[in-house]
């Protein structure tokens, strides 16, 4: 299945709320991305119908199996590629927002090239 940018960066953004305070609901996304609550709503329902996200009756956001690969998928590539640009001296915040951007468009290929020659860097 094929997933867009915006639906990756819900599914990361999910995945690391959901690291942060154990449990998340559209609310919280809302607040963490700066997007409003409607706009979330219909992104979450598109989510679900796509099997990528279930909510419970408490309104509560889990990921599916699908949706964790995914979101794990893209934050790894978000946090070694925050890290290796921090570590050649760009700021932290213009770091994060890069590697946001990169993160969509890099393949899957070269990101493991990248990341087996971060680690043999030792980074």
């Amino acid at each position: 299945m094929e997933v867009h940018e915006s639906a990756e960066n819900y599914l990361e953004t999910i995945l690391m709320l959901r690291e942060r305070n154990g449990m998340v609901r559209s609310v919280d996304v809302a607040n963490e991305l700066g997007f409003s609550k409607p706009s979330v709503s219909v992104a979450m329902k598109k989510l679900r119908n796509s099997e990528l996200v279930r909510v419970d009756e408490d309104g509560f956001l889990f990921l599916t199996k699908e949706g964790q690969e995914i979101a794990e998928r893209v934050y790894e590539k978000h946090k070694l590629l925050s890290n290796w640009l921090i570590s050649l001296g760009v700021e932290k915040k213009i770091a994060t927002e890069d590697a946001c951007r990169i993160e969509h468009v890099i393949s899957q290929e070269s990101f493991e090239k990248v990341k087996e020659f971060l680690h043999s860097q030792g980074l």
